[in-house]
């Protein structure tokens, strides 16, 4: 009994000595992911770990609603994550602050990301002065649902292709429906979201600011132009000037109060769960249309990002999480849980994508991305926006009076930007 008292705790030494070397070879990660995606990228991190045992990922699910505040206050206290989503609007802001490790070097030594696979304008997004701060993680942009019959009524087989030719389509569609006493809204845009002003700005040019981004530009004449023609819609009743008018989107979308809408992917699930059965083949997706040409209009490339923070400590284990998530084989598992749709232009070849006949549209859009200007206040800016859209949907102001006074708001928003670019002469 004595001697296996004795023994005991060499024993226990000794399996203390053999574990302590092993548990201090297994790096821990900190990822952050917001919304819906921060649980369903569970089974992908539980992977990833299979694959890398050295590895291990704490996962943090963080609301949208939250998440800015969230990561200006672990950055104020130095306590960010290894990586995390980040939305592609956010990129300047953190980019300004010093926040994000640049990503130029692991991408060029990787052996799995082909930059060069990833939509043009949508990797753009991440690069802010010539430098990589961010891999895109899933892409979103805008495209037209609309329903195939009523259209077919009007007299158009195809979706126009010209922002002329939907104000034509507008006046049918309303004449047929006119013809039958029933309301119609040919094209809803409502007017609490900024997407459809901002896209029909880049397709008049864009030059929303000037001055090295120090001043808004938006009563120029590239604008004024965009922001005439939304007005329209709203001048001719081809979209409802409020709110209140739609309580239920996909029941007007049925019952063909509404024609067109502008909206993103996720509504491809939503569109298919929600509007009746027997109307499942009358409605289809199109790109946006342009204003000249006959090529689809340009529209935004949104969604997030994943980016390593430069306070990592564990940068080559965080950059093999980047790359996991954002290959090819995990972005088209990922579209098949969230249908969130993959950057990377090969990911679109696998038969999920390539059979969806309403995901079509998308993949024709994201050839025709811009990035919107890469500037910290840029959301703020937009958001703004949505007042002016109001304004002149209910008729409180001119289009001219409009813009002219959300630049002088937008002036105010750059103010800090401003000083520092004249005092960068």
């Amino acid at each position: 009994m004595n001697r296996l008292r004795a023994i005991t705790p060499v024993l226990l030494l000794l399996a203390g000595i053999s574990c302590g070397p092993q548990q201090e070879r297994v790096t821990v990660l900190k990822f952050w992911g917001f919304g819906n995606e921060g649980e369903m990228v569970q089974p992908l991190i539980r992977e990833f770990e299979r694959m890398h045992p050295d590895i291990r990922v704490e996962v943090q699910q963080i609301p949208w609603t939250a998440a800015h505040e969230k990561l200006l206050t672990a950055y104020a206290g130095g306590s960010t994550p290894d990586v995390c989503q980040l939305g592609n609007t956010w990129i300047p802001e953190f980019t300004v602050l010093n926040a994000l490790e640049p990503l130029d070097r692991f991408a060029g030594a990787s052996a799995t990301l082909q930059l060069d696979d990833i939509f043009p304008g949508v990797l753009r997004t991440n690069i802010i002065d010539s430098a990589l701060y961010g891999v895109p993680w899933y892409v979103d942009t805008r495209v037209v649902y609309y329903r195939k019959d009523i259209l077919q009524q009007a007299g158009y087989e195809e979706f126009p292709a010209t922002w002329s030719g939907v104000l034509k389509a507008s006046e049918a569609i309303q004449r047929i429906a006119a013809a039958k006493k029933k309301v119609a809204y040919p094209f809803f845009l409502p007017t609490n979201e900024w997407v459809p002003a901002i896209a029909l700005g880049m397709q008049s040019g864009g030059n929303f600011l000037k001055n090295s981004g120090a001043n808004g530009n938006f009563s120029g004449p590239e604008f004024t132009r965009a922001f005439t023609l939304l007005s329209e819609f709203y001048a001719k009743r081809y979209s409802p000037s409020g709110m209140q008018l739609i309580t239920n989107l996909y029941n007007s979308f049925s019952d063909g109060v509404i024609v067109m809408y502008i909206t993103g992917p996720w509504n491809i699930g939503e569109f298919t769960r929600r509007i009746p059965p027997h109307q499942q083949k009358l409605w289809m997706t199109a790109p946006l249309p342009s204003m000249d040409s006959l090529t689809p209009g340009i529209s935004l490339p949104l969604g997030t990002s994943l980016v390593m923070f430069r306070e990592s400590r564990h940068k080559e284990a965080a950059w093999k999480l980047i790359e996991y998530l954002s290959s090819v084989e995990t972005s088209v598992r990922f579209y098949g849980m969230t249908g969130n749709l993959p950057p990377r232009r090969s990911a679109w070849r696998d038969s999920a994508l390539a059979s969806n006949v309403y995901a079509a549209a998308f993949y024709r859009q994201l050839q025709r991305v811009d990035p919107l200007p890469q500037i910290p206040e840029w959301e703020q800016i937009v958001i703004r926006l949505q007042t002016y859209v109001e304004y002149v949907a209910t008729g409180t102001l001119a289009v001219p009076e409009a813009l002219r006074r959300f630049d002088g708001e937008v002036d105010v928003i750059l103010e800090k930007r401003r000083w520092m670019v004249e005092n960068a002469r």
